[in-house]
């Protein structure tokens, strides 16, 4: 058989690579090694599918950390406000939530893979699934085609590789597409767990009494051993049984991976910020005055109107204050100590969970071997490559899918331009 291209995997990426191609009128044929389309599109969100984000294109760069410079060519092309359009004018009603993050109005994931299943199948597609590729096919500087594992030899001038990366590889990415890269003569930048949760042996968490505890709107912030701070984000977080996760550790997590091997520790510096709208004079002078209103209180009690309760034991042991203390006999030294804690309260994190428990995949394809205009490998003609295989990776909130959906669409596009 003999295709205009041919699409490994059937992702976000994927799946838009296969609507731009086809839409050209191209015989386009999407190969998945699965039994389903759109697995990890399925569970995104939390299952109801962040499509992508409607802040401006600058912020948006901003927000995807690994490389999202690379993405300017590729946004000119197919940006989030196109991907807005597009889902749109499929029938799928989006609504904005906060941070710029786009829902279908139905909060259902499903209806999202469905659609973009129902339009590739419109346009003609052909789908085949639990085909699993063997390698592809390389000649005289030119892709020919592919290989499937059970033997089957399938022909093109253009192969589109939308593999994913190493996370969630219970949806199929289990990095395949890094061999099929190097045979062709490309690099592997490292790869490395991104938006995956951090991992402690402070006393408090092996011990599990923060464990469950949700904070809300504070700062997480991490820092290199000589006491410079590397980045903070600001939002919700959670202890667990072996560390912290939620949205701001998520974040912070590739900050933590690259400090580790940067400075060769074996941990690093994480601090929450308690109470980030408040100076530290603010905070010393504000607890006192709420010691003071309830001045016959033990303090213990007193911070619970302003603290997270299952914290205040800790707070007080780490700034030797007695939780039997009332105002009358607060040290002032001590309670100075108790507010730097309180907006700088630390953790020794060692690393985080691993690859494929993170959320996005760190590293990949080299993108000095990729043209940004057309994701075309720059070592061999008609081979693309798009999505998540790449050297790209952004936070969580529609940043990834932003990146998959702009690189997918540009290299459908340009595929079948031969």
């Amino acid at each position: 058989m003999q295709y205009d291209a041919i699409v490994i995997g059937g992702g976000s990426a994927g799946l838009m690579a296969s609507i731009a191609a086809s839409k050209q009128g191209a015989s386009v044929l999407l190969l998945d090694k699965g039994n389903k389309l759109g697995r990890k599109l399925g569970i995104s969100g939390g299952g109801r599918c962040n499509v992508t984000n409607n802040k401006d294109l600058d912020e948006l760069i901003k927000h995807i950390p690994g490389n999202g410079r690379f993405l300017h060519s590729t946004f000119s092309n197919f940006n989030n406000k196109d991907i807005i359009s597009f889902f749109e004018n499929l029938g799928i009603a989006l609504k904005e939530e906060d941070n710029g993050r786009m829902f279908p109005v139905s909060d259902k994931a499903k209806t999202v893979v469905d659609t973009l299943i129902n339009q590739i199948v419109k346009q003609g597609v052909k789908i085949n699934l639990n085909a699993p590729v063997d390698h592809i096919m390389y000649g005289n500087g030119n892709v020919t085609g592919v290989r499937l594992k059970s033997g089957e030899t399938i022909y093109s001038k253009s192969v589109i590789v939308a593999s994913g990366g190493k996370s969630v590889p219970q949806t199929g990415s289990t990095g395949d597409g890094y061999a099929w890269a190097e045979k062709a003569g490309h690099s592997i930048t490292e790869l490395f767990p991104t938006e995956v949760p951090l991992t402690s042996n402070e006393p408090f968490i092996t011990s599990k009494e923060l464990q469950g505890l949700s904070l809300r709107d504070v700062t997480l912030s991490v820092w290199n051993p000589k006491g410079k701070k590397l980045i903070d984000h600001r939002g919700d977080m959670i202890f667990t049984h072996f560390g912290l996760s939620g949205p701001i550790a998520l974040r912070c997590s590739q900050f933590v991976v690259k400090a580790l091997k940067q400075y060769g520790t074996g941990n690093i510096e994480v601090a929450v910020d308690l109470m980030p709208d408040l100076t530290q004079d603010e905070c010393y002078s504000q607890t006192l005055k709420l010691a003071e209103q309830e001045s016959k209180k033990v303090i213990k009690n007193v911070l619970k109107a302003c603290l997270p309760e299952k914290m205040i034991p800790i707070l007080l042991q780490k700034a030797r204050l007695p939780d039997t203390l009332t105002y009358d006999h607060i040290p002032k030294q001590d309670w100075l100590g108790l507010s730097k804690l309180i907006k700088h309260f630390p953790i020794r994190v060692y690393g985080t969970l691993s690859i494929e428990d993170a959320f996005v995949t760190g590293g990949g394809i080299n993108l000095k071997e990729i043209n940004p205009k057309t994701m075309e490998s720059k070592l061999m003609g008609g081979l693309y490559f798009c999505g998540e295989i790449l050297d790209i990776h952004g936070y969580t909130g529609g940043y990834n899918i932003t990146a998959a959906f702009s690189t997918g669409y540009t290299a459908g596009t340009n595929a079948v331009l031969k």
